[in-house]
């Protein structure tokens, strides 16, 4: 009988994926929410590498998949190039399900902060990252998905429409509680005057019929009106993203993003920790706007 099948939900632990695709700052964020975690808020926290790739780990992962499988073993074994042999490790990862259980059952008490692999297609259509964090949700892990993507794309209405189709897409597929950011936001602050829209248009996702004038206005989609209006028409029916901006450097800004993610992973209302009235407090969704909280954050 597999461990997985002798566990009991006896316990409940809590946790982050961290997610998005390269270059969003994924392992940076992982490495300063870890020290913030610990020497602010006293918080016994460990972090999972689960990127078969990840060689340039600025922190000491409890647990590294890089023990099981790397993607270099995979692409000189079996002859696979750089994705097909990533692709290839997180299914060895899903059929060694139990080893990655074991590893974790050994991190009592700790808050979980898995730190993931780039490549898109992993949460958009690809099975295999839904299963195996849906039977750690099965068994007491209370998880919520922090879906990083660099705010750059704010920059331009394509890039953006296709920002929000993928956070739409990962939020649909991975079906865990999410949290969208946008990463490097010190520089979006830096660079606002070149944006179309202000703040809290990007942060909020609010009325896409001004986005849907940009796309039928450029040049590359103004002969596509049908598909950019299908493509804004979806996003609106859903209306499921949104985004919090975060500058790792700045500690207000990581507590706004802690207080956002333990309200949707739970951990604010289940954890071992003592609560008070205050501590609840601290979570409930403020009154500033975006705008407001992005001014006092970074200037």
């Amino acid at each position: 009988m597999s461990i997985a099948k002798r566990v009991r939900v006896a316990q409940t632990f809590f946790g982050q994926l961290v997610i998005g695709p390269p270059g969003s700052g994924k392992t940076t964020y992982c490495a300063k929410v870890h020290e913030f975690y610990k020497e602010k808020l006293n918080r016994k926290c460990e972090i999972i590498n689960l990127d078969p790739a990840n060689e340039n780990m600025t922190y000491k992962p409890a647990v590294d998949m890089m023990e099981l499988i790397t993607v270099e073993e995979a692409m000189d074994t079996l002859n696979l190039g750089p994705n097909g042999a990533l692709m290839y490790c997180m299914e060895y990862l899903e059929k060694n399900y139990d080893w990655l259980l074991v590893k974790l059952r050994a991190l009592k008490d700790s808050y979980l902060i898995f730190d993931m692999p780039g490549q898109v297609e992993l949460y958009t259509h690809h099975g295999t990252i839904k299963n195996i964090f849906t039977k750690l949700q099965d068994i007491g892990y209370h998880l919520c998905v922090i879906h990083m993507v660099d705010s750059h794309y704010c920059s331009d209405p394509t890039k953006f429409i296709s920002t929000l189709l993928l956070s739409l897409s990962t939020m649909l597929q991975i079906s865990l509680p999410h949290v969208n950011v946008l990463s490097k936001a010190d520089l979006l602050k830096k660079h606002s005057s070149k944006l179309d829209f202000g703040l809290d248009f990007y942060t909020d996702v609010l009325d896409l019929e001004y986005l849907l004038q940009l796309l039928d206005d450029a040049p590359f989609t103004s002969k596509f009106k049908k598909l950019n209006a299908a493509l804004v028409g979806l996003v609106e029916d859903y209306g499921l993203v949104s985004f919090i901006p975060v500058e790792v450097n700045s500690e207000r800004s990581l507590l706004t993003l802690k207080n956002a993610v333990d309200k949707a992973n739970g951990y604010v209302y289940g954890s071992g920790e003592e609560r008070s009235i205050q501590a609840l407090l601290s979570c409930a969704v403020g009154a500033r706007t975006e705008t407001e909280r992005f001014d006092t954050d970074y200037l």
